[in-house]
């Protein structure tokens, strides 16, 4: 058995994230946000998945970057987050989203200690494909454990709503 995990891959601000498809769900075109007053900058809203309220994070928000309007290529990531409290389902907006990929261990470097936009507690490290860095998210770690039990009240207010 070979150690070769599969990432998902997606851009923001034109940087390269990846995420363990172990994390994600799917990847929906963008669709219709309902707002819900009162949250985060970072919180969107819900969107509808098949009967269920999921909520709906802004990563460019969340990691200090310039919000941009949405393109044809903006794509929703829906994925399980875990907390303190359980896990939750999400979605995260991205700018766009490339391909799955293979890394070997061999092909990721640890995070720097410097130099990069994002807290390094949320980065698991540096793969290395093509000559290029692609930033490897801890999705567990970007939220706290206040956050996911929000997400949580949010998700369970939506279903509440749906009902």
């Amino acid at each position: 058995m070979s150690d070769t995990n599969q990432y998902l891959t997606f851009t923001l601000d034109e940087e390269q994230y990846a995420l363990s498809v172990l994390k994600v769900r799917e990847v929906l075109e963008f669709t219709r946000i309902t707002k819900i007053p009162k949250t985060a900058a970072y919180m969107k809203g819900v969107i509808n998945l098949r009967g269920q309220g999921v909520p709906v994070i802004d990563l460019r928000s969340k990691f200090g970057l310039p919000e941009i309007e949405n393109t044809k290529d903006t794509s929703i990531i829906v994925m399980e987050v875990e907390g303190n409290g359980g896990g939750v389902v999400l979605g995260a907006l991205a700018d766009s989203v490339q391909e799955v990929i293979e890394l070997e261990p061999s092909q990721i470097e640890p995070a720097p200690r410097f130099g990069t936009r994002l807290a390094t507690e949320f980065i698991l490290g540096m793969g290395k494909k093509d000559e290029k860095f692609i930033i490897i998210l801890d999705i567990d770690k970007i939220f706290n454990s206040e956050e996911v039990s929000l997400l949580n009240q949010v998700e369970a207010s939506e279903e509440t709503v749906q009902a």
